[in-house]
């Protein structure tokens, strides 16, 4: 999943006018800042629209009451959540084995439950996915960032 951001003209001519590495470090910066929201959305289980993630099928097994592990606790971790940032871009994915399960869980996709189980066709959850606010704060690290250098 790949979003690209639209600044205003006046914004895009003071970026360019920034040396590759400086646009690299703040780059880096935002893509921190992204990946820490993003980090405490899927804490939240919340979507980027702000609407909860589908809840989890409920299992015939599960004792009433039970207190289950928050979903996608491992992926939000900086192990699987990782950044990119280079004078162009700024990325925050899902690295590794984990992309698959993220892929499934934020197209909605079949997967199986378990090695050598039934599949199951998993509901949408957005993992990755620009919130509202998120470019705002781009725009915002950008200028405090251009102000700091002059």
């Amino acid at each position: 999943m790949s979003s690209e951001l639209d600044f205003s003209p006046e914004l895009q001519s003071l970026l360019v006018a920034l040396s590759p590495a400086e646009r690299r470090k703040l780059a880096r910066e935002i893509a921190t800042e992204l990946r820490a929201r993003e980090q405490r959305r899927i804490a939240a289980q919340r979507n980027p629209d702000g609407t909860p993630f589908a809840p989890r099928k409920p299992r015939a097994r599960d004792k009433k009451g039970r207190v289950r592990r928050q979903m996608f606790a491992r992926l939000r971790t900086t192990r699987y959540m990782r950044i990119e940032a280079t004078a162009d871009a700024a990325v925050v994915q899902i690295a590794g084995r984990a992309a698959r399960i993220a892929r499934v869980h934020q197209e909605g996709g079949t997967d199986r439950v378990a090695p050598g189980g039934p599949e199951y066709r998993y509901p949408v959850r957005r993992v990755l996915g620009f919130a509202a606010g998120y470019v705002d704060m781009v725009a915002e690290r950008i200028i405090n960032h251009l102000a700091a250098g002059r």
